[in-house]
């Protein structure tokens, strides 16, 4: 849902609730608070309209300037970006995030996160810093689904970010169309459950190196000021978004049906077929779900067992499944299990113009580089996989087709994008760039238990690469 906060004000209703740490201040006097019925209503003002945007330029502020990606997505550099926000704002955050998350720090439940949210994070304007110059009434939420939910039961401040540079154009016509060196939308990932910070940034890096489309990344640290100056939240990964400049720039045309899947449907088995759950991100207003509906009737077809050849021709008539095979090799060598195959999210598919078929886009890869949970990545033969639960991996590894170019895709990954020597000489030039910064972050806002768990991470990735390689050469000689 597009600017879902947006309003010349915002309303939404929180459990009366205690706050017991120091940094959460209460609400100040300036906001409008009704009581009724136990609940509280808590109304935020624009209050703040009069200013001028004078660090305005053309590169850096107007739509009219391309991206730079060399300025925000530089690979070599970590930089500083400071958020600010008023006090009585950032307390309408923390109000929010209490009333879809419980209480701040009352801790993880067993089994993992309980949350039926089905809703984002508040957006509040707030001010961004970066080299001198000021962009303003940035809209600002929390972001992140079960990370989020378990970071803050943690009692874990350094919360990933979205930013969206023109969210309250409407509010502040000063900032009409405001960008960030040309992004509308950036997200900053907070590197949760990632002690090495470096597997957002690198599995990115292996997606795209590997010729796919994805999302530009690069390192920053974030000062956030609430009220009682900067605070360092720590080393979050910036991520390129894919419904901003993703489709602007690595297609020629960014007019198709973007999707970002979530629940059963994004499974693709037979029956699970639901609008709802094939969030589209453009094309908002149009009803037309026929590419995904015929995407998952196409790959459930009974002439996928009888007649092969015909089967494949009806399913890349409306599906990139060579992007889809390349993606599969690169996510199942590198491992990544937070995806498709055991998750039902975290990637999009788009329509792309230029060939009507739905491209398979990664997301989200602070999971990657690592077994991980949930049963652990899927082995590079898909051994134990429902293949008619995921049908997207099954039925293709299982004709003969494409398993060939699987295979070939493959051994493609670790001879180029992932290959070991590549791979450590990256890891030892990202970890002695971010160490000063990683093992800097502070009580309450960092997931180290030390500094030495930082150095450890690292070592397990440049082990684990070495292990994927050796595990590539037994899966392809057998």
């Amino acid at each position: 849902m597009k600017k879902i906060e947006k309003s010349i004000r915002f309303l939404f209703i929180a459990v009366i609730f205690t706050m017991s740490f120091s940094t959460l201040n209460s609400c100040s006097d300036d906001d409008a608070v009704s009581e009724e019925d136990n609940d509280v209503e808590i109304e935020v003002e624009f209050d703040d309209t009069d200013f001028e945007a004078t660090d305005w330029t053309e590169a850096t502020h107007s739509k009219s300037a391309d991206p730079n990606f060399d300025e925000v997505f530089e690979d070599e550099a970590v930089k500083r970006l400071d958020i600010v926000i008023t006090e009585t704002r950032w307390q309408s955050m923390l109000d929010d995030m209490t009333s879809l998350y419980g209480t701040f720090g009352a801790g993880n439940k067993p089994g993992g996160v309980t949350s039926d949210a089905d809703e984002d994070p508040m957006f509040v304007p707030a001010e961004v810093f970066y080299n001198d110059k000021e962009w303003y009434r940035v809209g600002v939420r929390f972001k992140g689904n079960s990370s989020l939910e378990s970071s803050w039961k943690s009692g874990i401040l350094k919360l990933a970010f979205k930013l969206d540079f023109d969210e309250y154009e409407d509010e502040y016509p000063q900032i009409d169309n405001q960008r960030f060196y040309g992004f509308k939308k950036l997200s900053l990932k907070n590197n949760y459950n990632d002690k090495s910070m470096l597997r957002e940034k690198v599995a990115g890096d292996v997606f795209r190196n590997a010729g796919l489309v994805g999302s530009h990344t690069a390192f920053y640290t974030v000062y956030v000021d609430y009220g009682d100056g900067p605070q360092y939240f720590g080393l979050y990964t910036m991520v390129e978004e894919v419904d901003d400049t993703v489709l602007d720039t690595q297609f020629s045309d960014d007019d198709g049906n973007l999707y970002k899947p979530d629940g059963d449907a994004a499974t693709f088995a037979a029956g699970t077929f639901d609008e709802d759950e094939y969030v589209k991100k453009t094309n908002e207003d149009d009803a037309d779900f026929s590419d995904v509906s015929s995407l998952l009737t196409l790959v459930n077809d009974a002439s996928r067992t009888t007649d092969a050849a015909t089967w494949r021709s009806d399913l890349e008539a409306v599906f990139d499944t060579d992007v889809f095979l390349k993606y599969l090799a690169v996510n199942t060598v590198i491992q990544n299990w937070d995806t498709y195959g055991r998750m039902t999210h975290n990637y999009y598919l788009y329509n792309n113009p230029d060939t009507e078929k739905l491209t398979w886009i990664p997301w989200d890869n602070n999971e990657a580089l690592e077994t991980g949970n949930m049963g652990g990545s899927l082995p590079l033969n898909f051994s134990g996989l429902n293949s008619s639960e995921w049908p997207l991996i099954g039925y293709l590894y299982a004709d003969d087709v494409y398993k060939e170019k699987y295979d070939t895709y493959v051994q493609e990954v670790v001879d180029g994008a992932f290959n070991v020597d590549s791979m450590q000489s990256l890891y030892s030039t990202y970890s002695a760039l971010v160490e000063p910064y990683a093992t800097t972050e502070v009580s309450g806002y960092t997931f180290l238990n030390n500094s030495s768990d930082f150095q450890t991470a690292v070592n397990q990735l440049n082990s684990h690469v070495s292990q994927r390689a050796s595990a590539v050469s037994s899966y392809l000689n057998n």
